[in-house]
């Protein structure tokens, strides 16, 4: 089976446990995704399996893309994603993969989105500085990075130097969030917490490497 899914961050909203706890959760409509492409060790020296999600118009997207997903007999598709295959064995073209057939309530899971764009920002605000002081001579200079670099040597400013600039709008992976609840005929799946970008957006959600299932997390109610 294939180690992850592709979805639709639906938006947050909180649920009880069995327990009676309150906890928070993100719900996300995971799949159904359609099998486009199986990899064979024998053809391409590893197993993998590249899944659709999400209708898409056929005249937006070019003859070749058509081409390729014409062997699911579904599609076009609005996301592609590849996915590593575990020991169960391949997985044939077209078939379609649930989120009941991957995870279950207590699993760990790693998601990825593209995160809330906010423009552009400062330093204080996109890097956390905590600016100048704000008397003792301080004059017009408040919120700015400060120096940036030395004369001579290096005579230049370093790749990767926290300045101003574009704020969020790239993908994020926030990893080890629990699963709480999988409903498998809505195909929706709950995931504790917060996860990556605005409401609509394309989520990945794949299982955490060598992760177990927590004990007695039980789904919700």
């Amino acid at each position: 089976m294939a180690s992850g899914i592709i979805g639709k961050k639906i938006g947050m909203t909180q649920v009880f446990t069995d327990e009676g706890n309150l906890v928070p959760v993100t719900v996300v409509q995971a799949g159904p995704c359609t099998v486009v492409q199986a990899k064979t060790p024998a053809r391409d020296h590893y197993s993998a399996v590249q899944l659709g999600f999400g209708a898409q118009k056929a005249q937006r997207v070019s003859k070749a893309m058509r081409g390729h997903v014409a062997k699911s007999s579904k599609g076009p598709f609005r996301v592609l994603r590849e996915f590593p295959l575990g020991d169960e064995g391949a997985l044939e073209v077209g078939q379609d993969i649930r989120v009941g057939d991957i995870f279950q309530a207590g699993d760990m899971v790693d998601v990825t989105g593209i995160s809330k764009g906010k423009g552009t920002a400062g330093v204080m605000k996109r890097h956390h500085f905590s600016g100048f002081p704000g008397s003792h001579g301080t004059h017009e200079y408040f919120r700015h990075g400060g120096s940036i670099g030395n004369r001579s040597f290096p005579g230049r400013v370093f790749k990767g130097k926290r300045m101003s600039g574009r704020m969020g709008n790239e993908r994020v992976t926030v990893a080890s969030l629990q699963v709480v609840e999988v409903r498998a005929d809505q195909d929706l799946i709950l995931i504790r917490g917060a996860v990556p970008g605005a409401r609509g957006g394309t989520i990945v959600i794949r299982k955490q490497a060598g992760a177990k299932a927590k004990p007695g997390a039980a789904g919700a109610e």
